[in-house]
């Protein structure tokens, strides 16, 4: 029982403390009380009060005159913002719920402090920094603090009515903090103004100035400078200012001037400001380049060159350099340099001038190209009395050639870029001065080349007269105007060459061979050369008789002729004589039959071998004697049975003669002693048909052949003989 009473308690109790929160929340809250207010920024006021129960928020009000300031905070303490420095404010304060809002609490009075003053500081040196401010409202005086803002050092403070103040004997380059308010006549003080300057840098120090001849700028350099936060260079010609800036300790001057004085100075430079400049120090740039350079060959192989002098020029180097590649070099304090030269050789020439500073810039690059040399060692080779091709080696330099040849009254020019040139229509027989000069289109010609003494070869002879002292023996005559010439008489063929050679005007040609065609001309030769051959003259020797003639008898009355070829001969005629008589034969043929001759007799045999234009040799050849004549009246008797008698009538006692009887049966032969007509066959069968011949029989035992023959029928019974016709050929007899 006393546990289930303590429980209705608790739950009573709980339900009071529910009513009692919603009754209060349905209502405002009290009215709060301001403990104090107080100003410690020139804008706001902070107000401290005793929690209200039931209350949220509150309500913060600061009223001048008319117009008032309302701020919402959650507790105390809190701030009203947004307020005029160095103003009296009524403070009031209401607590809030979302029942509504209290009424004002009783006012309290406060007053803004003073405003901070709003400071321009600058450095106006590198020891010093130069504090203003405008006038504060309300301030009766102003307190201004300086210190490093390392925390090295003491702090400087100062206090003044003033509106501006300077500190000094500070560090350069350094950053220094100041700390300034007003107070008011009761010196209370205003809100702090912060500000942090640095110190102007100091002055650069060992400055050191480097010139960079080959890019035509200066390196400057110096020392840091502490605090210095960039760095002016600054270069001074005249009314010329060149200038570069950098943070590093080192700046590059770029297009300096040459042959020009500059005045260099340093100024660090911060946020503050600008060191004074470094005391100036003086660069004298590399000279400028030479100027008004000539150039010129006095003589051959000497070169001069000069130029003009120029400001801060101390000495002068002279580059020359061969298209060779070769490069020679002069330095002088002068104005001018001389120089060995070549001829052909094209030479760039620069000219620089030198000072502590360095080389001049490069000027224009001159070149000079001397005259080509002179061909040496020409040759001149004749190609006709008339024509002379002279060559020589190429040379350097040269552009183009000209070869001149000059005699007592006239020039004759060859311009050509080959090393070779021909002359023609000079004058045969004569001397020329002939001279090679090159020519470049840089320089012209050069010259002084040495000429050469060249005489032209002989003039060509003219033939005249060409006679024949014999068959093979061929005499030359010429006309020439030459002096001190050999003259080589020349026969051309198909057979060879052929030559005579005089001092005069004449020469014989010999062993010419027969049937041959030639081509007769004639040169003349001297230590100058060989002529042109003269016109040539045709030349044409006898033909050739035939080395074989051949004699053949056919017949009786008709001899066959035949011979070898005879050179040069068109037709020939032959001819058989002897005091029975002449036969001849004219033929395009190297053969020909001769009749009506008588045999038995001795000819004399000639030919006559005749060329196509009509020159004949007579050819002369061993007698030839017909053949004996064939005998007549052959008759055959029977001796015996078995035996024939052949009888014939001789031509001649002194020629021996051969019988043939030829037969089915066999063939039978029989030779008489000289001077006998008759042969006798002992044994010849009987009841046959016989061809019989008797011919002549010759030195060499050959028998004739174109004897007639008789053919005879020999029966082997009876011993009449009587005549017959058999086979159409001849008689037969039939004994």
């Amino acid at each position: 029982m006393c546990c289930a009473h303590s429980k209705s308690l608790v739950f009573a109790g709980l339900l009071l403390n529910c009513l009692e929160m919603i009754f209060s929340a349905n209502t405002a809250p009290d009215i709060p009380v301001i403990d104090q207010a107080y100003s410690k920024l020139s804008n706001s006021i902070t107000v401290e009060w005793r929690a209200v129960p039931g209350a949220t928020s509150y309500m913060l009000t600061a009223q001048d005159g008319d117009s008032f300031i309302e701020t919402v905070v959650k507790n105390s303490p809190g701030t009203v913002t947004g307020l005029k420095p160095s103003t009296l404010y009524r403070i009031t304060i209401r607590s809030m719920n979302s029942g509504g809002k209290s009424q004002p609490s009783p006012f309290r009075k406060a007053k803004t402090v003073l405003a901070a003053p709003i400071l321009s500081v600058s450095s106006p040196s590198c020891d010093s920094i130069a504090v203003s401010w405008k006038a504060v409202y309300m301030a009766a005086g102003f307190s201004v603090s300086l210190m490093r803002s390392d925390g090295l050092g003491r702090m400087l403070k100062e206090n003044t009515t003033n509106t501006s103040l300077i500190f000094t004997n500070l560090d350069p380059g350094t950053l220094y903090t100041i700390k300034a308010y007003a107070w008011n006549v009761n010196g209370m003080p205003g809100d702090d103004f912060i500000y942090n300057q640095r110190t102007s840098p100091n002055t650069p120090v060992d400055v050191k100035v480097a010139f960079n001849s080959g890019a035509s700028r200066a390196v400057v350099s110096w020392m840091p400078t502490e605090g210095a936060l960039t760095y002016s260079v600054t270069a001074s010609s005249g009314l010329l200012k060149l200038k570069c800036n950098t943070s590093s300790t080192s700046c590059t001057v770029p297009s300096l001037q040459c042959g020009s004085e500059y005045y260099v100075s340093v100024t660090a430079h911060n946020d503050a400001g600008s060191s004074k400049p470094t005391d100036a120090v003086s660069l004298k740039t590399v000279p400028c380049a030479p100027v008004n350079i000539s150039i010129e060959e006095a003589e051959p192989g000497h070169l001069l060159v000069s130029w003009s002098s120029v400001s801060f020029g101390h000495y002068y180097v002279v580059f020359v350099k061969s298209d060779d590649g070769l490069e020679v070099y002069c330095n002088t304090s002068y104005t001018q340099c001389h120089f060995q030269s070549d001829c052909g050789f094209t030479y760039f020439i620069s000219v620089f001038a030198y000072n502590k500073a360095g080389q001049s810039p490069l000027g224009d690059v001159f070149n000079y190209t001397t005259a080509p040399c002179c061909p040496s060692d020409f040759r001149a080779v004749f190609v006709s009395s008339d024509t002379v091709r002279v060559a020589w080696a190429p040379v350097r330099g040269a552009d183009m050639y000209e070869t001149r040849a000059a005699d007592w009254g006239s020039v004759v020019l060859c311009n050509d870029t080959a090393t070779a040139c021909t002359l023609s229509a000079l004058q045969c027989n004569t001397p020329y001065s002939i001279t090679v000069y090159s020519f470049s289109e840089a320089r012209g010609s050069n010259t002084s080349c040495a000429p050469k003494r060249v005489e032209t070869a002989p003039c060509s002879p003219e033939i005249k007269n060409i006679s024949k002292e014999s068959l093979s023996v061929i005499s030359v005559q010429w006309q020439s105007s030459n002096e001190e010439a050999t003259y080589v008489v020349t026969a051309r063929g198909e057979a060879g060459l052929w030559h005579c050679t005089s001092t005069g005007n004449s020469c014989t040609l010999i062993d010419l061979p027969c049937g041959s065609a030639f081509s007769v001309s004639a040169i003349a030769r001297s230590p100058a050369g060989q002529s042109l051959p003269s016109y040539s003259v045709p030349l044409e020797t006898a033909p050739c008789c035939p080395n074989d003639l051949i004699l053949t008898q056919v017949t009786q009355s008709v001899t066959n002729i035949s011979w070898s070829v005879g050179m040069g001969a068109q037709t020939y005629l032959t001819t058989l004589e002897s005091p029975k008589g002449q036969a001849k034969c004219h033929t395009l043929q190297n053969y020909c039959l001769l009749g009506c001759i008588t045999c038995g007799t001795n000819y004399t045999v000639s030919l006559q071998a005749i060329s196509e234009t009509g020159l004949t040799s007579t050819c002369t050849y061993q007698g030839y004697s017909s053949s004996a004549c064939c005998p007549s009246g052959v008759k055959l008797f029977r001796l015996s049975s078995s035996g024939i008698r052949v009888l014939w009538r001789a031509a001649d006692e002194t020629i021996n003669y051969s019988t043939d009887l030829h037969g089915s049966k066999g063939n039978f032969t029989c030779a008489p002693s000289l001077g006998q007509s008759h042969c006798d066959i002992t044994e010849i069968p009987c009841g046959d048909v016989y061809t019989v011949v008797v011919a002549p029989v010759t030195d060499k035992g050959l028998k004739l052949t174109f004897c007639p023959k008789k053919i005879y029928s020999v029966t082997c019974s009876g011993s009449s003989v009587g005549m017959v016709i058999y086979r159409g050929k001849s008689n037969a007899e039939h004994l």
